[in-house]
């Protein structure tokens, strides 16, 4: 899995660069959801985009040294509030054109594959969010006449 991540992301940053666009992947769900729902809280980011609070903050502290977000306190100090900076919504047209090729590109790629990659990946990731892989392996060992290691 490490490969095929290896392998996808590694060409979809440099289709980016080749575009003239300073832009690391993993920015993307940020800033839809940014784009979505105006400016919000690193909680409310992490909601809306489904991964870890602190996947979030470290995304956005990145961003943020990178010129794309600006941060502002919440109601409650320890509250940040995130929205898109002039130089982010100035890359969104081109952002979004790159966003078409990609999805066209992955189209093409599901079209060569047994199965669609895009529908295997949904599908684990329902899997894994139901029971996840630890629980999984945990099962599978006690299930196995596996020898305890020191």
């Amino acid at each position: 899995m490490r490969h095929l991540i290896d392998l996808l992301d590694g060409d979809v940053e440099a289709a980016y660069a080749m575009a003239g666009l300073d832009w690391r992947p993993r920015y993307t769900p940020v800033l839809r959801a940014l784009m979505r729902e105006g400016a919000v809280s690193i909680r409310a980011l992490s909601r809306v985009i489904g991964i870890t609070h602190s996947a979030v903050s470290q995304t956005v502290s990145q961003m943020q040294r990178d010129g794309l977000v600006e941060l502002t306190a919440g109601v409650d100090a320890r509250e940040r509030i995130v929205a898109l900076s002039g130089k982010a919504e100035a890359m969104i047209p081109a952002l979004q054109r790159q966003w078409a090729a990609t999805n066209a590109a992955a189209d093409q790629l599901d079209a060569e594959l047994s199965a669609p990659l895009s529908k295997i990946a949904s599908e684990a990731i329902e899997a894994l969010t139901l029971t996840p892989f630890g629980e999984r392996i945990r099962r599978a060992a006690e299930t196995l006449d596996l020898p305890n290691n020191p």
